[in-house]
């Protein structure tokens, strides 16, 4: 059997609003326990302004593990519509080589799915949409891998297409998980909504394994800032929410994927 891999999933830094101590106790984390990598699932900044992406790109410039990233609806630009629509990652480009990257951990490969997009017909542009050239990308990744290579998926927005009061999340998403269970991943990493969850949806290609990582920022939803901690172990995935309050992670894992990474409505 494989030795144990282990894997810190981290999502929604939203530096403009970022949490600084959470930030520097998932640093001295990573700098401690030397993951076998870093998946960070987007949203890094709040308004993709110049100032938060420097700080950004100076965290994670920092950090002492392979990192992984999949941009966030909050990365594209907010102010300056031409450069989303014709130069949307321009911004990245001090951390280029980490966008979207594979990472290959052996017969362990994390393989990223992108779900934002520049402009869609809801409005605001917040949601996720796996469009039919992502999917394909992604496919062809996990398809081209040797035969029992064990696969990860990153993406920013949670998959389901429609919550249970019938509003559209995620559009395409209910492809995406079919067409991925039948690719047997060990699950799919996702971020946005800011709470954790650990869950199991049935798809027409099989069950899809679904973990939602929280934030490190000040936007927090209805749990404290974390991140996750991924050990495998053969094709079994144990999760860990860690957070700097040290509450258990069963309390922190919720039932369901969030709709939104807004706080609760307080009656």
């Amino acid at each position: 059997m494989s030795a144990p891999i282990t894997l810190f999933h981290i999502s929604d830094l939203h530096f403009g609003r970022e949490d600084r101590r959470a930030l520097d106790w998932a640093a001295q984390a990573i700098a401690a326990e030397r993951p076998a990598a870093v998946a960070l699932t987007g949203d890094l900044t709040m308004r993709a302004r110049h100032r938060e992406f420097a700080a950004a790109n100076a965290w994670i410039g920092g950090l002492a593990a392979p990192v992984t990233i999949e941009p966030g609806n909050h990365d594209l630009p907010y102010f300056n519509l031409i450069e989303r629509f014709f130069d949307p990652y321009r911004r990245f480009r001090a951390i280029q080589g980490l966008l979207e990257r594979e990472i290959d951990l052996g017969d362990l490969h994390v393989v990223p799915l992108q779900t934002v997009t520049r402009a869609q017909w809801r409005f605001p542009w917040v949601d996720g949409w796996v469009r039919e050239s992502a999917l394909a990308a992604t496919l062809a990744a996990i398809d081209a891998l040797p035969e029992g290579t064990r696969v990860i998926v990153t993406a920013h927005h949670p998959l389901p297409e429609h919550a249970a009061n019938g509003q559209t999340l995620t559009i395409g998403g209910t492809r995406a998980m079919a067409e991925l269970a039948r690719r047997r991943p060990l699950a799919v990493l996702t971020g946005h909504v800011h709470d954790p969850f650990d869950l199991t949806a049935e798809t027409a290609g099989g069950p899809l394994r679904m973990i939602g990582a929280g934030t490190l920022s000040q936007r927090v939803r209805s749990t404290p800032p974390s991140f996750n901690e991924l050990r495998i172990v053969g094709r079994d995935v144990s999760v860990r929410v860690r957070n700097p309050e040290a509450v258990a992670t069963a309390a922190m894992l919720v039932d369901a994927v969030p709709e939104t990474a807004l706080p609760p409505q307080k009656d």
